[in-house]
């Protein structure tokens, strides 16, 4: 990996979108993580929330990043969380750090913003980025959502 003062994150624009959805993971992840493309629509349709970024070593795309901000997470509306939506690191890049820069660049943004806490879902199963996300410091809520396991950082 770079140093840390090579890695950036940047906002999809035309200039780099074709960079971003060029983003693949490995074939056995690929069950895991939506494409990029899917994201970027996603981020489309849920403006106000999405937080899609493309994470670059220098000036090479590594990976890409949603985030999302202050969703509801029940039917009251009163527990709003924030998070990482989806970590799509190149199938040729992953080991070299570029997961937990993203990780810690969303705790960031979500701390800037006055957040407590950072969530994720992961697909369980033994190709599923659990062992990565606990080895961050994520711990299992308990809950699911669509199949996923939940997980929350605390920030505080």
């Amino acid at each position: 990996m770079a140093s840390d003062d090579a890695l950036r994150l940047e906002r999809i624009t035309p200039d780099n979108f074709e960079a971003a959805v060029a983003v693949r993971v490995r074939p056995d992840q690929e069950h895991a993580v939506s494409p990029v493309m899917k994201s970027l629509a996603e981020a489309y349709v849920h403006a106000r929330a999405a937080w899609p970024r493309l994470i670059l070593d220098g000036d090479r795309p590594v990976g890409f990043l949603m985030a999302f901000f202050d969703i509801a997470w029940d039917d009251t509306g009163a527990d709003l969380r924030s998070g990482l939506w989806r970590l799509n690191i190149a199938a040729d890049e992953q080991g070299r750090g570029y997961g937990r820069f993203a990780v810690e660049s969303v705790a960031a943004e979500i701390r800037r913003r006055g957040g407590t806490a950072l969530y994720v879902t992961w697909h369980p199963g033994p190709t599923g980025p659990e062992p990565f996300y606990l080895a961050l410091g994520f711990r299992p809520t308990g809950e699911t959502s669509g199949g996923q396991t939940v997980g929350v950082l605390d920030l505080a």
